[in-house]
């Protein structure tokens, strides 16, 4: 499984966005409103049209809270970390709770690839470009494996988590941004704003279109062979009433040095071992953010054939793999609901 902390990249580069380099609101043109600003780590960005200027930001301030409050795990007292560290009788929110049962959902689509429990073992491997990754022998291995599987997770009746082992580490990360943006998305619903873009650290929400163009949102996917200073697009697309996620690795792979191949290291929290994938880069169309980030982490896991695999079990989901094969330039894999969506131009 990747570790999701660290190896996440922003690959996605909303092209219609002015990019500022402050917290706010800026009005742009007629009806036009952007917000940018820090969040989660990270930045975001919102432009939207909507006959009213709209101050959103302590409604987006309430967002931010609430979701940090449940599950960061970089806050010592939310709900999270106080489970983590050992708490029973923690009641989660909606918000957590929705985010458990797509991980659930996820999880078992995979076949366990995609598992937030798998920190522990990312932790023991250090895991990174620089790393050692035979440094963990195998009774260490399976030492560490007795806490990793979201099986070993229950939500109960009453709003609290069950583990079956206390040391059980749970870390939403890899899909909690791609849910804060649906979230926020729905909030701009209640207030009645039918066209606009959010991006929160690389995920995507659309819907309608692109007042000031009169023509669908226009995002595009980095070229994951760039240089750095050199920035270059692989593919633009229309997004319109859909969610995109991008998850890669494609400043983090390595070159094989007899075959040539480049690749990527995951962790499989099914056996505890690092191994090679050849996916370097995955973006996501899907019904909403959180199930489009879910499903990008896990294809950067599973690796190509799984993946490939795997899609043809999901509905309304669609993919833009870029990856390699050895002795092989990069590949480019599509599926026809992603290519419907691309520009030719």
């Amino acid at each position: 499984m990747m570790d999701y902390r660290r190896f996440k990249s922003q690959l996605l580069v909303v092209v219609s966005f002015l990019v500022v380099a402050f917290t706010g609101c800026e009005k742009k043109g007629p009806n036009e409103q952007i917000f940018t600003g820090t969040a989660l780590g990270t930045t975001y960005q919102l432009k939207f049209f909507h006959p009213e200027e709209l101050n959103l930001a302590a409604g987006l301030d309430s967002i931010f809270g609430v979701i940090n409050n449940s599950m960061s795990t970089y806050q010592e007292d939310s709900d999270i970390s106080k489970i983590n560290l050992g708490s029973t009788g923690i009641k989660v929110d909606e918000n957590f709770k929705e985010v458990f049962r797509y991980s659930e959902k996820i999880y078992k689509e995979s076949d366990g690839y995609f598992d937030p429990t798998v920190g522990n073992l990312v932790n023991a491997y250090g895991f990174g470009p620089d790393k050692n990754l035979d440094s963990l022998s195998s009774s260490e291995i399976d030492s560490i494996l007795q806490y990793v599987g979201f099986n070993k997770l229950e939500l109960t009746l009453d709003n609290t988590i069950e583990k079956q082992l206390p040391g059980v580490y749970i870390d939403f990360n890899a899909i909690a941004k791609g849910y804060t943006v649906d979230v926020i998305a729905r909030y701009l619903n209640s207030r009645n704003v039918e066209d606009y873009l959010i991006e929160l650290g690389g995920e995507l929400v659309a819907k309608g279109i692109n007042q000031g163009r009169q023509q669908p949102w226009v995002v595009a996917i980095d070229n994951p062979l760039q240089t750095e200073g050199n920035r270059t697009l692989q593919a633009t697309l229309n997004l319109k009433n859909r969610a995109m996620a991008t998850s890669g690795n494609y400043r983090k792979f390595r070159i094989d040095s007899v075959t040539g191949e480049r690749f990527v290291h995951t962790i499989n929290p099914l056996s505890g071992k690092p191994e090679k994938s050849n996916l370097l880069s995955v973006s996501v169309l899907a019904e909403n953010c959180a199930l489009a980030d879910g499903y990008a982490t896990a294809f950067m896991a599973m690796g190509f054939e799984k993946s490939k695999e795997m899609l043809n079990n999901l509905e309304d989901v669609d993919v833009y793999f870029i990856y390699t094969e050895a002795d092989e330039d990069v590949n480019v894999y599509t599926s026809q609901g992603f290519k419907d969506a691309l520009n030719f131009d």
